[in-house]
């Protein structure tokens, strides 16, 4: 009778486990509808980000007024793997349930893995807990990591409704994109997810002053104090980067990903206004430029105007690096040469020995403006993008005024 029992007991455990299996064998495409992601950073602190996923099996990824349309998504053996677009990086998961996923976001170039889980049916980013205490709108004058030798300047930019904040950090070198979360009380909690970077920033809020905490993936945190400034302002973007010689001419010459030779001197930018950006595929912010620039171009590309990258990759080959920025070129659609200036290191020490006119580089993107001469005009620090409201329209303002100059000599 026992042994009936037993025999019994494997049975049903077999079954019930087979059940399980062909269970997760039928999970073959995500639940159409709001999920809600987290990315786990440093300290147990998790970033969440909205997505949104159609029938046709592509999503949206929504950060404030950001949404990222993403196509490449597979599903294999109960495995998910969502590529985000222009970026190198991936969501490598698994189905615990058809409701839920588990894994992590992966940039192979830098060895990094964040662990990450969505969940189906979730649609705040924050839980609202508790009225806030404070209306964070306006203008911060910020410092990360004060009194350190790493310490650098900062604008927040924020607005809010009732507990909804959104808004950007703006630095010398670009601002942190489009922020959103939620003042609880006097806590504030702010994420993004853009394919290449999990921004968190944590916060708690007086009446004209935070003091908080920045945290990058799993790979960086850094401390932040800000108080509450309306008249505060960042160096201009125009005046940090230089030639180092007065009269010393800008030239360049890196291989396309063709591997030919390209230079300052040939003939397809002879005679023309020369826009030359430094960037990195890698680099949301030299996304945005990039999006910009495209649309100027396009737009102008019936004048004597000529466009041209070169990006400094930290892929580990070349090989993929090219790879890189022919993803990049087809994403954006960019109708003008990207130039391999560098593989393995993203470095800006060593994007500057490239670059040995300049007398530094700081940021990726940098701008460089060359007239129909050849002679530098303008050297651009850095990159405001969308997510600073005023400060990307009165870029683009300022930069059609200055090219237009610039075009009709």
């Amino acid at each position: 009778m026992k042994n009936t029992i037993l025999i019994l007991t494997i049975a049903l455990l077999t079954f019930g486990c087979k059940q399980d299996q062909d269970k997760e064998a039928n999970i073959k495409s995500l639940k159409a509808g709001a999920w809600r992601a987290t990315l786990m950073m440093q300290d147990n602190k998790k970033a969440p980000f909205l997505f949104e996923v159609f029938d046709d099996q592509t999503l949206e990824i929504f950060n404030a007024e950001e949404s990222i349309e993403v196509h490449e998504i597979s599903i294999t053996d109960n495995l998910i793997k969502i590529k985000l677009p222009v970026f190198e990086g991936y969501i490598k998961a698994k189905f615990i349930d058809s409701t839920l996923i588990k894994g992590d976001f992966v940039i192979e170039s830098l060895n990094r893995k964040v662990p990450f889980e969505a969940q189906y049916g979730v649609q705040d980013r924050f839980a609202v807990k508790a009225q806030p205490k404070h209306q964070i709108t306006g203008s911060w004058e910020t410092v990360f990591s004060p009194n350190t030798e790493d310490s650098y300047i900062a604008k927040g930019i924020f607005k809010q409704n009732g507990n909804v904040v959104t808004g950007t950090f703006r630095t010398t070198t670009g601002d942190y994109r489009y922020l959103e979360g939620v003042l609880n009380g006097d806590q504030l909690q702010l994420s993004t997810f853009d394919g290449a970077h999990a921004f968190l920033f944590t916060a708690q809020v007086a009446d004209s002053t935070m003091q908080g905490m920045f945290y990058s993936g799993q790979h960086w945190k850094e401390p932040f104090s800000a108080k509450l400034n309306p008249d505060f302002e960042l160096p201009s973007e125009d005046s940090l980067t230089t030639i180092t010689e007065e009269g010393k001419s800008f030239t360049f010459e890196f291989p396309d990903t063709e591997g030919t030779m390209v230079s300052n001197t040939d003939p397809q930018f002879q005679d023309k206004v020369l826009v030359i950006q430094v960037l990195g595929t890698w680099c949301p912010n030299c996304v945005d430029e990039t999006k910009y620039y495209r649309q100027f171009y396009e737009a102008n590309k019936d004048k004597d105007l000529a466009f041209v990258g070169l990006a400094f990759e930290y892929a580990k080959t070349e090989e993929k690096a090219i790879k890189s920025i022919q993803r990049f070129k087809n994403s954006l659609e960019v109708p003008y040469p990207i130039l391999l200036a560098q593989f393995g290191t993203s470095s800006k020490q060593k994007a500057q020995e490239k670059l040995p006119m300049l007398n530094h580089v700081l940021s990726y993107p940098t701008t460089i403006v060359l007239d129909k001469e050849g002679n530098v005009q303008k050297i651009h620090t850095g990159f405001n993008g969308p997510a600073t409201g005023q400060k990307y329209i009165d870029f683009k303002n300022e930069f059609e005024r200055f090219m237009k100059t610039l075009l009709e000599k």
